[in-house]
């Protein structure tokens, strides 16, 4: 009798072990945010959610002031007249999440990564969209037009390698004060196909996030 008891009770548990995992593999944060809300404790500003299953980005405040790690071009003068992205990508994240970075070479959950676009200025005098300044024949800064973000939270964007990619416009300020998710397709997809690491294109802007070294003082 005591073992067809100890049978009874273990053939129980590995029922309910197996119908909880089956459970839990079977949701994600859409059907079940309460049960994975991400913990983002290694940033200071959090991005904030609202909407249904808080979703929806709002947009973040004051990121200029936040760490710069880079500015990559593609100008449409040296791409046929047609650059999928022929501004500056002026991009920001959170002073936390750099640091976090710096010492352990990987993003922290609730990573901000702010782009903000800004055209070439000025009038152009050559075929290739460049003109001249005092220093030469280059590219200049001309006005801001528009905000794309890129969130880190694996448990919110999990069939995008735990990133989702938000437009707040691409025209001058003011840009949305919030927007939803875009769909894999528009923005995910080619980090998915292409990022250097963990979907961010490190290799433009490992310049500037690797430490400077400083040469020693005799």
């Amino acid at each position: 009798m005591r073992n067809s008891g100890k049978i009874i009770i273990g053939t129980l548990s590995a029922i309910v072990f197996h119908y909880t995992a089956a459970t839990l593999a079977s949701e994600n944060y859409k059907s079940a945010p309460s049960k994975f809300a991400a913990s983002y404790e290694h940033i200071d500003i959090e991005p904030k959610w609202i909407g249904d299953n808080k979703l929806e980005l709002v947009q973040p405040k004051s990121f200029r002031r936040w760490v710069f790690i880079g500015s990559p071009i593609t100008p449409n003068g040296l791409n046929g007249g047609g650059a999928s992205f022929p501004e500056y990508h002026n991009v920001y994240v959170q002073p936390k999440a750099f640091e976090y970075y710096r010492k352990h070479s990987k993003w922290p959950e609730g990573t901000i990564m702010l782009k903000e676009l800004q055209l070439t200025g000025g009038k152009v005098t050559e075929p290739d969209g460049s003109r001249y300044e005092s220093s030469g024949r280059g590219y200049f800064p001309g006005p801001v037009n528009g905000m794309d973000v890129s969130v880190k939270d694996s448990t919110r964007f999990q069939e995008s390698n735990g990133w989702g990619y938000f437009n707040f416009g691409h025209h001058a300020p003011p840009y949305a004060a919030s927007t939803k998710v875009m769909d894999i397709a528009s923005c995910a997809g080619c980090h998915m196909a292409n990022a250097s690491e963990d979907m961010v294109f490190m290799d433009l802007y490992r310049p500037l996030v690797t430490p400077l070294e400083l040469p020693e003082i005799r």
